[in-house]
């Protein structure tokens, strides 16, 4: 049907009107967006300074949204060229050297103009704790060549300290649960909202020297110092937290290696653990020399030994219950071992660092039942040697462990903190969450920077959030105004 020269007009108008109505929507929604997009960048390192290995990582996050949930992201994660820093007593400078590939991996990430206010943090944990226990001079003279060479860089360095034990643990769960999302959520009418602390998840992290667990038990924690306390976007978080220095993977093999030589008949050792057919030669003096092992050196000990596996599951599971003290807990609900309080365990957990590689290798990360776990584990630690070399080819000098930290790591979860067949499903083996790394460095980085602060700023976004609202309806009422309007006269102008 043609249109009159009226209707036409009309129709031209009601289009341009229309067109108007969208375009000034999109303004809205383009404003309202850009009070929530960043207009900037801003980026911290951090050096997670372990027992075996040192890693850098640089997060960074939107300028202008430091005080919201979930908004830092990885950027760069380094592994740095050999051992932990704690292994350079006979060379404190090369400690400090060793840093200096990763560091201009994270510098070439950076803006120029934003180095100067990028924090650089270095954080030692365990071995370098067991070092200061052994010797504190040499601990001291490789945390004075690492600062000289962070505090030449053209950053904002923040030294380089000893984490406190119990902090690890802590500022590991921080970090799970911050990129997960699930410490707060912001709500559509404007308001923080705490999730239930059901959702809240475990932490298990087992490094080369120490382990830890850390999770929201269901009552008051009894034994103060297991606890940790944070007052994170204005609510009050009560965590159990504990770490056990010396139950680390590399420490719990050199302990485990340390207690089959008290047993010796000969200049050989037979390791039950090790895969029946593998022989080598371990050096035994830097096997005393750890703070973990509590025995004296045999009488007339060579300078190496013979080891001999015989690929006996059983033999290794009964070796490595030698290491905890299990005894020291008999009748107590609350206790794990070595007379250490802890609750019972609750909800679910994330297990990761040695947890996740030891699994990982044995393919054990898709939540497999306990039983399954365990007869994997079983069937690996009986095959020959010669089939795990053929099997995984270049994968020494660990390869020979993976049996025995597989062994230990299901007497830790299962007797140890006191998972059973039906918890065990909780307990989900990860390296990341979220895209990030899962360890204690985000955490230490959002605490030290105060990015996750004690109490919620959020008011400007609720009235953000209001005038945005308030907007839209206005324009979609006024557009809706306008077409009635306009359909209108256009029936009036037929009639």
């Amino acid at each position: 049907m043609k249109l009159t020269g009226k209707e036409r007009v009309l129709a031209a108008l009601l289009g341009a009107t229309a067109a108007l109505a969208v375009t000034a929507l999109i303004l809205i929604l383009v404003e309202a967006t850009s009070v929530r997009l960043p207009t900037d960048t801003k980026f911290g390192i951090v050096f997670d300074a372990g027992s075996s290995h040192t890693s850098l990582f640089v997060y960074r996050w939107p300028a202008d949204k430091e005080n919201d949930t979930g908004v830092v992201s990885q950027a760069l994660a380094c592994k740095v060229e050999g051992p932990g820093i704690s292994s350079y007593t006979s060379n404190p400078a090369q400690a400090g050297e060793s840093l200096r590939g990763c560091l201009e991996e994270a510098l070439a990430v950076i803006p120029e103009a934003q180095r100067p206010q990028t924090p650089l943090f270095l954080g030692a944990t365990a071995g370098m704790r067991l070092l200061s226990q052994k010797n504190s001079s040499q601990a001291g003279d490789i945390f004075a060549a690492v600062t000289q060479v962070l505090g030449q860089a053209p950053l904002d360095f923040r030294g380089a300290e000893l984490l406190a034990s119990q902090d690890e643990g802590a500022l590991g769960w921080i970090t799970i649960n911050y990129v997960l999302g699930l410490l707060v959520k912001y709500s559509f009418s404007g308001e923080w909202i705490r999730p239930p602390e059901g959702t809240l998840v475990g932490a298990l992290d087992m490094g080369g020297a120490s382990t830890q667990i850390t999770f929201v038990p269901g009552g008051p924690v009894l034994d103060k110092s297991t606890q940790a306390a944070f007052r994170l976007y204005g609510f009050e978080h009560s965590v159990y937290t504990h770490s056990y220095l010396c139950f680390g993977r590399d420490q719990m093999l050199t302990r485990l290696l340390a207690g089959l030589l008290q047993s010796r008949q000969a200049l050989r050792v037979r390791h039950p653990c090790y895969h029946s057919g593998y022989r080598g030669t371990v050096s035994l003096a830097p096997l005393y020399e750890s703070p973990c092992v509590q025995a004296t050196a045999p009488p007339g000990l060579p300078q190496s030994l013979t080891v001999e596996g015989t690929g006996n599951p059983r033999a290794c599971v009964s070796a490595t219950r030698g290491l905890f003290n299990f005894s020291s807990c008999e009748g107590r609900e609350d206790c794990a071992f070595n007379g250490v309080y802890q609750p019972p365990v609750r909800g679910q957990f994330y297990a990761f660092s040695s947890f996740f590689h030891t699994f990982h290798f044995l393919n054990l990360t898709s939540r497999q039942s306990l039983a399954t776990v365990n007869a994997t584990v079983w069937d690996f630690c009986q095959k020959p040697w010669k089939l795990v070399e053929a099997a995984w080819p270049g994968q020494q000098p660990w390869l020979r462990d993976h049996c025995a930290s597989g062994l230990y790591m299901l007497t830790l979860l299962l007797e140890g903190y006191g998972f059973t067949e039906e918890t065990w499903p909780s307990i989900e083996f990860r390296k990341q969450a979220g895209g990030t790394d899962i360890g204690w460095a985000l955490g230490y980085m959002l605490n030290l920077t105060n990015m996750i602060p004690a109490e919620v700023p959020a008011q400007w976004r609720a009235e953000s959030y209001g005038v945005w609202v308030a907007s839209v309806v206005f324009v979609a009422l006024t557009l809706a105004a306008i077409l009635a309007a306009a359909a209108a006269q256009l029936l009036w102008a037929r009639d």
